[in-house]
């Protein structure tokens, strides 16, 4: 009877196979769909930015401030408006972001309060950019006063990127084996030199991957600046992070809302130059994730 059983469902398996090899093919070619559809989206956009960019780029279009002249405007401020903006986004986010995140896993009780605090980090990350310029308007610009210097941007967008830092970090923490930690205990470590020296090092890879991922996304944000009141239109550089600036989003959208053609083709070449500073940026974070991950 327990052959005969077999037997059938034996059968039954067989003569599913061409139904699950058909199931296998439609999957494939769905997900490679995707992939193709995604990579001609990129590569038109690509190619439409740099058609209509590439031709503008010059040493004085990088040299040269804005202007109401299209031959004649530049992305000086722009430019070393949002390296400003990045020196005061990148430690401020990290050390807020990493600490948190060492926290949470490494000193916290996991009770009902820290997982009421993991649960409204995680859903903070997928807040609207446009919410954190709100949040940015009323604590950094109208309570304590900061206006629309270089610090309330970099704050506002720092808020903006923690959720992910925290998040990233916490998974990269929580991926260093507990075989690690305990030897150090066993050499007479501490805790904190634990952390120093054993666990950082080793979820340094993971932490920098998530970061990366951060700072690409504020340094394209126009959202929260547009709210704070970043000016559009600057012709001077700042002196501190007290002083007023305007950011290359803020200056390609300008340039898009004028109705010149010409300014559009600016808006091209500025967006390659922000691609440029975001590979740039990336290619520096990469190099350091992989000499730890070698290291480590």
């Amino acid at each position: 009877m327990e052959n005969a059983q077999k037997s059938i469902r034996t059968d039954e398996m067989i003569k599913k196979i061409p139904v699950r090899l058909l199931k296998n093919k439609l999957y494939k070619g769905l997900f490679f769909f995707a992939a193709v559809f995604t990579f001609v989206l990129l590569v038109v956009l690509l190619a439409r930015i740099f058609s209509q960019g590439a031709a503008h780029l010059s040493w004085d279009f990088l040299q040269n401030f804005a202007s109401r002249r299209p031959e004649q405007a530049g992305i000086k401020a722009a430019v070393i408006g949002t390296l400003w903006m990045m020196a005061v986004v990148v430690p401020v986010s990290l050390l807020l972001g990493v600490g948190t995140a060492i926290y949470l896993e490494e000193y916290a009780k996991q009770n009902r309060i820290t997982r009421l605090i993991q649960m409204n980090i995680s859903n903070l990350a997928g807040v609207p950019s446009v919410v954190f310029g709100l949040l940015g308007l009323t604590i950094f610009v109208r309570v304590l006063f900061l206006g629309n210097s270089v610090l309330a941007a970099g704050l506002t967008m720092s808020l903006l990127i923690l959720p992910v830092i925290i998040v990233a970090s916490q998974e990269a923490v929580r991926a260093v084996p507990k075989e690690l930690r305990e030897a150090s205990y066993g050499l007479g470590a501490t805790k904190w030199q634990t952390i120093l020296r054993v666990v950082l090092p080793s979820a340094l890879a993971g932490i920098l991957t998530g970061s990366i991922l951060a700072f690409s996304r504020a340094i394209g944000e126009t959202a929260p600046l547009v709210v704070i009141g970043i000016p559009a239109f600057v012709a001077f550089l700042p002196k501190s992070v007290f002083d007023p600036f305007t950011a290359l989003p803020m200056q390609i959208y300008n340039w898009t809302s004028r109705p010149q053609e010409e300014f559009h083709f600016l808006a091209a070449a500025g967006i390659i130059v922000l691609l440029v500073i975001l590979i740039l940026m990336n290619s520096v974070a990469v190099w350091i994730r992989n000499r730890y991950e070698k290291k480590y």
